[in-house]
């Protein structure tokens, strides 16, 4: 059976046989424990991750201090700090694990000699960057058009995935609510 990568990547565009060993070479796993962080805020990221197995967040503090979520990645989903990873900058976001996870993790230059080496990968890392802004762009505009209740029922009635295994108060930051505004909402659907 082919690699959770490899089945992806085939998902989207053709890859020889031959090859995927060689490709899946230019990948680290990693195994990281629930709560730990991979990649710190005011650190240089360098490193992009595709979820095996488990859950894993990106957040930052916000003034008040306050961590809020911006992106979830589960498996067969990609995350790092997109801005900062091309340039191996500094991140503003921290990339910690929901969940105990099994990860594939690859760095800007490795990524580089992997695209020199395998053209048809700068393709699939076109789409994917393109689902990434594309998803992007629909939650900014539900967050704009929806009141902060239909926000929650949409999320929860089209990423039951996420529903299930984020704990609430993480739900609750990456909605932009208080862990008790989320209660509140869900004392009301029940």
């Amino acid at each position: 059976m082919s690699h959770p990568l490899i089945v992806h990547i085939d998902k989207l565009v053709s890859v020889n046989v031959d090859d995927e060993a060689a490709i899946l070479s230019f990948f680290r796993p990693i195994q990281v424990s629930k709560k730990q962080n991979l990649i710190e805020a005011g650190h240089p990221c360098s490193t992009l991750y595709f979820v095996v197995k488990g859950c894993i967040r990106l957040f930052y503090l916000n003034e008040k201090g306050v961590e809020q979520t911006l992106q979830f990645a589960i498996e067969n989903w990609w995350l790092t700090d997109f801005m900062a990873f091309p340039q191996q900058g500094i991140t503003e976001f921290t990339i910690q694990a929901v969940e105990n996870s099994q990860l594939l993790a690859i760095d800007t230059a490795d990524q580089e000699r992997m695209l020199d080496q395998f053209p048809p990968l700068e393709r699939y890392f076109r789409l994917i960057y393109q689902r990434a802004y594309g998803a992007s762009q629909v939650k900014m505009k539900y967050q704009y058009d929806y009141s902060r209740e239909q926000l929650y029922h949409h999320f929860i009635d089209n990423f039951p995935q996420f529903t299930q295994r984020i704990p609430q108060y993480l739900l609750a930051s990456y909605l932009g609510f208080t862990p008790e505004y989320l209660s509140e909402l869900r004392k009301k659907r029940s």
